[in-house]
Order: structure tokens, then C-alpha cells, then sequence
């Protein structure tokens, strides 16, 4: 029933903590009749809140944004570090899309040119951050006229031409919100159904 670790405790064979021997009879028929070892993390857990526990713990559930299927306590690492299909932003123009679209769509936008104002050459946004720690602010005569400069002498205005961070923060903001709304809706769907499922 129970094994001696010392003269005053001995290790209670079904929970496996040190008891004061005096109370190890009592104890064990305790113990055994209301806890028990839950098969996935070795706690010991009330048997009446087994099954909650498993549920709550451990039983598998489906990512809302991929369908993969894992242990509760993992999803929100998966969610906010692994999925595919989380939110992410592009490093060149802040725009939000899946994790598994931000490569092929970085490719792209990376190879799109800006005006480095200390030399006026364009330079490729991926090449940007070294471009400015190199750059060794030419002087115009040698470059020539900036495309800004051709498109002003020709009636146009390039600043009216170029606003993007304008736009991305409105659409970032309105990605997020709707990406939140998503999940929120997701969640409560995917609740109603385990309660549904619990009732049946």
C-alpha cells in the first residue's frame, strides 16, 4: 500500500508524496478514492474534474486561422510565432498579409526603388540600410537631374505622386481590426461548438 522513505514520512504509492507517517493510512484511502493521474501530464488531478481538466489542458483543438490541429496549450504559441497564415508586415512598406505570402510578396516590393536624398540616386529598398551607411552623398552634377526634379520641370508634382505611408497605416489599422473582429467571432463559433459537442 505505501513504501517507508524515512521514520517520519513515507511516499504515498499512489501520489507519490511524502506523507507524515501517522497519517499515510488515512491519507491513501483519500487519495485514492478522490484524486488521479492525469495520462498526459502526470498531475495529479479531483477525479471529478478529470475530464475538465483534459479538455481544458490538453485535448486537441484547430487553429482558427490554419485548421492545424494541436494541444491547447500550444496554440497560442502557434498562433502568435508558427502559423502560416497569422498576420505579418512587410519590412519595406508595412503592409499586412499571411506569414506564408510575406516571402514571395517581400521579393517584390523589395526590388521597388526610392529617391536616397543625401545623393539623389534611386535605390532598391532591400539595399536601402546599407546604401545609407555607405552612402557618400554624391554630388548632383555627377548623377544628373533626379527623376523628381525631370518630372517638376515637366508641370508634375512627384509629391503628389508618392504617399504611401498614408494609406498603409489606414489599411494596416482597418487590417487589424478586421483581423481581430475574425478571431473574436472564431472563437466564440468554435466555443458554441465545444459546448454542443459537451451537451451531446
Amino acid at each position: 500500500m505505501a513504501l517507508a522513505s524515512d521514520e517520519a514520512n513515507r511516499i504515498c504509492t499512489h501520489c507519490e508524496r511524502a506523507i507524515p507517517s501517522l497519517n499515510i493510512d488515512l491519507h491513501y484511502a483519500h487519495c485514492v478514492r478522490n484524486l488521479e493521474r492525469c495520462k498526459v501530464c502526470g498531475d495529479m488531478v479531483p477525479k471529478k474534474h478529470a475530464e475538465e481538466h483534459y479538455l481544458g489542458n490538453h485535448a486537441p483543438v484547430s487553429c482558427s486561422l490554419c485548421s492545424e490541429t494541436m494541444e491547447r496549450d500550444i496554440l497560442a504559441i502557434h498562433k502568435g510565432e508558427n502559423c502560416p497564415r497569422r498576420i505579418v508586415t512587410c519590412e519595406f512598406c508595412e503592409f499586412p498579409l499571411p506569414a506564408v505570402d510575406l516571402a514571395e510578396h517581400q521579393e517584390v516590393c523589395g526590388n521597388r526603388t526610392e529617391l536616397c536624398l543625401r545623393c539623389r540616386r534611386y535605390v532598391r529598398l532591400r539595399e536601402r540600410y546599407n546604401h545609407e551607411i555607405n552612402c557618400n552623398s554624391v554630388s548632383e552634377s555627377t548623377v544628373g537631374p533626379s527623376r523628381d526634379a525631370r518630372e517638376a520641370e515637366r508641370g508634375q508634382d512627384p509629391q503628389r505622386r508618392r504617399q504611401p505611408n498614408e494609406f498603409s497605416r489606414r489599411g494596416l489599422v482597418f487590417t487589424i481590426a478586421l483581423t481581430g473582429i475574425a478571431v473574436l467571432l472564431g472563437s466564440l463559433f468554435f466555443q458554441k461548438k465545444t459546448e454542443g459537442s459537451q451537451v451531446n
